[in-house]
């Protein structure tokens, strides 16, 4: 079974970047879309970017221009660059596949944007 582990997350201020990475162990993802997913407290994940096996790459509305979602096969890892980050963002962010959860949910990391 895949595992993921999410990393790269902090306290940050409005406006600065942060850069995300989820490694997967325990067999290959690259055959899969995989996505970036996010959950503030009392509110719905939310799926923020997606990445398809072949690099197709969709955001929602509110990080279009903002966020870069990428993955490297070679390393098994997914990662989500995230720049001009609003205290709204704040959230645990976490990666599975996507539209659909496929393998079982990592801890995630925590983002807080906060001046």
């Amino acid at each position: 079974q895949v595992q993921l582990v999410e990393s790269g997350g902090g306290l940050v201020q409005p406006g600065d970047s942060l850069r995300l990475s989820c490694a997967a162990s325990g067999g290959s993802v690259s055959i899969y879309a995989m996505g970036w997913y996010r959950q503030a407290p009392g509110k719905q994940r939310e799926l923020v970017a997606r990445i398809s096996s072949g690099g197709t790459k969709n955001y929602a509305d509110s990080v279009k221009g903002r966020f870069t979602i990428s993955r490297d096969s070679t390393q098994n890892t997914l990662y989500l660059q995230m720049n001009s980050l609003k205290p709204e963002e704040t959230a645990v962010y976490l990666c599975n596949t996507a539209p659909n959860r496929y393998f079982d949910w990592g801890q995630g990391t925590q983002v807080t944007v906060s001046s």
